[in-house]
């Protein structure tokens, strides 16, 4: 969270506790255990408890130490898995889906300005220019629990999709961050340059996050539980 004490290391402790718990859960498994136990999906189980598991991280080392109280992070994660995108989002941290030139955002931002403009308080256009827009209604490390956002979507041949903090929204329209997309879409390192590149050209005010994923072509969906994460022959 930008403004507040030791941020960067919040957001290093999501990304080091999720990653690392997800990978450690994929060499763990056995082949039965490729369903939670309640049915879930697991790759819904998997966000969802190692979120949870990141923010109980976050808000112990800010109640334990000095330095780093009021420290915390938004977060928003995707994993795919048999054309399946599972998407786990908290705070106004973003995910973007360009489908056949077409920008979505797949993400509804947890902030004091989106309630009021789905309240109707004010309106989208406004909502760009105030200058409360980033203060968020969620963040890892703020409570002892986290409400996490996680939706599915099916993943398609040709599908971009576009993670990225607000220190990229703030500074580019989405307007233009569909143009950029549709014009870079071949080179999805130089567009995520180039996105960076805009924001900070427009004034790049905040911390800018940008991570962009192609789908080339469709997931195999093999039988196992190893082969449908690493695309392995069972």
């Amino acid at each position: 969270m930008g403004g507040y004490n030791a941020g960067e290391v919040a957001s290093g402790i999501a990304v080091s506790v999720v990653s690392s718990e997800i990978r450690q859960y994929l060499e763990d498994a056995r082949p039965e255990d490729r369903d939670a136990a309640s049915g879930e999906d697991v790759a819904v189980m998997l966000l969802r408890n190692n979120v949870q598991k990141a923010n109980s991280s976050i808000y112990h080392a800010a109640h334990n130490k000095t330095q780093f109280q009021g420290m915390g992070t938004t977060v928003v994660i995707t994993l795919f898995r048999d054309n399946i995108v599972t998407i786990a989002h908290a705070g106004d941290s973003r995910l973007y889906r360009l489908r056949d030139d077409k920008l979505e955002q797949l993400t509804t931002d947890h902030s004091l300005l989106q309630e009021q403009v789905q309240l109707g308080l004010i309106s989208a256009e406004d909502a760009r220019v105030s200058h409360n827009r980033n203060l968020v209604t969620r963040a890892l490390g703020v409570n002892q629990t986290i409400a996490v956002d996680i939706r599915q979507e099916r993943a398609l041949p040709g599908d971009i999709y576009l993670l990225c903090s607000d220190g990229l929204n703030d500074m580019v329209d989405d307007a233009d961050i569909e143009l950029a997309m549709v014009a870079i879409k071949e080179n999805i390192p130089l567009l995520v340059q180039q996105l960076v590149t805009m924001a900070n050209d427009n004034g790049g005010h905040d911390n800018i996050s940008v991570a962009a994923i192609k789908i080339e072509r469709p997931f195999p969906l093999r039988t196992g539980f190893f082969a449908r994460w690493f695309g392995a022959s069972s």
